[in-house]
């Protein structure tokens, strides 16, 4: 049985642990804000590209790109984007039950953060390239990641790319997330922000914007279109980060009260303890002046 000193050293202990823990807590609630911040800053940028693809789009019916080559799926790459730290719940262990569903031996991985590069490099699976991505995800992170996953479709190293990422649903779920990204089957309105809805292409007779294409629309379609997929890894980018923060923030306000209910449960025995050191003490003195008397 544990004495009231020991209690009260682990008492001091959980006390330190529950202030580490709020400390967390509270930064990653401040970086999730940011990320989804980021998130939504693209959405104008967004805009302005669906306008140009939505203008330039029906003007070439015949336009074909080697990003839009389909071909039977023999090799099939996937992206794997999960965090650099843990501490953020079942988050990467959702998204490594996803990966282990797949064929190792028919699928490439890329992964971004070190999580997933882990576990694939554990259970001996084919891992291309490992790239890393700051609390802050930049433009050029997201263009190196995507730019490697073209360049093996480029190659006929893949013949499908897809992404797997933690979906940010609200700060309370997040879901694993696969999406396809390469081939392009068709040219689709790219999309900015934290859920934000996938649209069509809208005609862009309705806007006042008028647009000129040099030398022409095919080229610059040509040249938009890898430009487009940057972009949409760059968005998928910021959203794995605010779904970690936003996992970390309620693993850390968990881990919180359970050491708050810990310190509860230790201060209830040591009290009890004590109570009782002292009644014992009291009957052995009531014992002793009996025995004297």
């Amino acid at each position: 049985m544990p004495s009231t000193r020991d209690i009260r050293r682990r008492i001091k202990s959980v006390k330190n642990t529950a202030q580490i823990t709020k400390a967390m807590q509270m930064v990653a609630a401040a970086k999730m804000r940011k990320a989804q911040q980021a998130a939504l800053v693209g959405r104008p940028y967004a805009d302005l590209m669906n306008a140009i693809l939505a203008e330039a789009g029906p003007r070439i019916a015949s336009f074909k790109h080697p990003l839009m080559e389909i071909r039977d799926v023999k090799k099939r790459a996937l992206i794997v984007v999960s965090s650099d730290r843990g501490l953020c719940g079942g988050l990467n262990s959702n998204l490594m039950r996803e990966v282990a569903k797949l064929d190792k031996n028919t699928t490439v991985f890329i992964c971004a953060g070190k999580k997933g590069a882990q576990f694939v490099a554990r259970t001996k699976r084919n891992l291309s390239a490992e790239f890393s991505y700051k609390d802050a995800p930049t433009f050029a992170e997201a263009r190196a990641i995507s730019k490697f996953a073209q360049d093996l479709f480029l190659k006929n190293e893949a013949d499908a790319v897809d992404i797997l990422y933690t979906n940010f649903v609200s700060t309370l779920v997040q879901q694993p997330k696969t999406i396809p990204f390469l081939p392009v089957g068709k040219i689709k309105a790219v999309t900015a922000g934290i859920n934000a809805p996938e649209q069509e292409l809208q005609s862009a007779g309705a806007r006042t914007d008028t647009f000129e294409f040099e030398p022409d629309e095919k080229t610059v379609l040509g040249d938009l279109l890898p430009h487009s997929l940057n972009f949409q890894m760059h968005q998928i980018l910021l959203e794995a980060k605010a779904s970690e923060q936003s996992a970390r923030m309620v693993a850390m306000k968990n881990a919180t009260d359970n050491a708050k209910q810990l310190i509860k449960d230790l201060t209830l025995e040591y009290n009890k303890l004590r109570q009782a050191n002292i009644t014992k003490e009291l009957l052995e003195i009531t014992t002793a002046q009996m025995a004297v008397g």
